[in-house]
């Protein structure tokens, strides 16, 4: 057994803490749910890696799924158009009364593909995976929070452009929508850490990330934050990581006042898609948010994306850019 009630991965978080115990975790969105393991390198009944630590040897041997490289394509099935409108403009709503700054809008799109569950984990490449057999892989370029040393850090990521657009680095970086958004998460997340660390500071704001898929390069937009925790806090991990959650990557700002927001548009809950999972190996915790996420639902494979809606958004242009983050991580 390695699902709990939320709060009860909380706890265990900062039992195993305190004792420089390794660990796996994970929460859902809207922190209902989570899995705990401890000593997870000796497992393998749930497949991760972070930043290339993890049991994927283990785990792929022990699902026995035959490693037979299928064709790499994925077919979407998106909703339509109208009903994609109608959510950004409860979405639009809520932003034009002065709820929220900016708030993520998400939505799944049933997808057919060759591939398992578990194929996808093993050729994917990413810097963040983690693979449920029977219920969802994560393929997360996103790394939520970095604890080591005493230091925490954080690398929201907002905005998307395909590396194809001409001068895509200067387009993105000077779109004013984009910029916005970006500039948002970035305080929002600057007052996240400020709740444990002190001294937070953005160290490095705007830089780029290149992430191959198999319909060309993307490039993303990140800023890193960082603060100093005080003494003892590794009995705290459970704490400081779930007092910032929802991440804010992936919420909006003002946090609580967005989630009303978002549960309305999207009229269902998220689950693990959008939560965050990490792993602890007895002096660093590194995490990610859990994006570019395949779920299993009743036998069919959902594909979950989404984006930041600021009152600036193009609504057409939002839906585009949904569909164009479904993507398998392979070369």
């Amino acid at each position: 057994m390695c699902f709990f009630d939320a709060r009860e991965v909380r706890r265990q978080m900062n039992r195993a803490g305190a004792a420089r115990r390794p660990f796996l975790f994970a929460v859902d969105f809207e922190l209902h749910e989570g899995l705990f393991v401890e000593h997870p390198l000796e497992r393998d009944g749930i497949g991760f890696s972070v930043a290339g630590i993890g049991n994927k040897a283990a785990f792929l041997a022990a699902a026995g799924d035959p490693a037979v490289d299928h064709e790499a394509a994925v077919e979407p099935f998106p909703m339509e158009e109208a009903e994609y409108l109608r959510r950004f403009d409860t979405v639009r709503r809520g932003l034009l009364r002065g709820d929220s700054f900016l708030a993520n809008l998400t939505v799944a799109t049933r997808i057919e593909t060759p591939c398992s569950l578990t194929e996808i984990f093993r050729r994917a490449e990413a810097p963040y995976q983690l693979c449920v057999p029977d219920r969802f892989v994560c393929f997360s370029p996103e790394r939520f929070v970095r604890i080591a040393g005493g230091r925490i850090s954080t690398n929201p990521m907002k905005g998307t452009i395909s590396a194809s657009v001409p001068d895509a680095e200067r387009v993105i970086l000077a779109d004013p929508k984009e910029t916005a958004e970006h500039y948002t998460i970035v305080d929002l997340l600057r007052n996240d850490l400020g709740m444990h660390a002190d001294r937070v500071s953005v160290e490095r704001f705007r830089y780029i990330d290149r992430i191959a898929t198999l319909r060309g390069d993307i490039l993303q937009v990140s800023s890193e934050i960082a603060g100093r925790l005080p003494e003892g806090y590794d009995s705290r991990l459970g704490d400081i990581v779930f007092d910032m959650l929802p991440a804010g990557s992936v919420s909006g700002a003002p946090k609580s006042s967005t989630l009303r927001i978002i549960r309305q548009a999207e009229g269902s809950p998220r689950g693990y898609y959008t939560g965050v999972f990490g792993y602890y190996d007895g002096r660093t915790l590194d995490s990610a948010v859990l994006i570019r996420f395949i779920e299993r639902r009743d036998g069919e494979l959902w594909f979950r994306s989404g984006g930041g809606i600021t009152a600036s958004s193009d609504p057409r242009a939002e839906y585009r850019e949904v569909l164009e983050k479904i993507y398998l991580p392979f070369r």
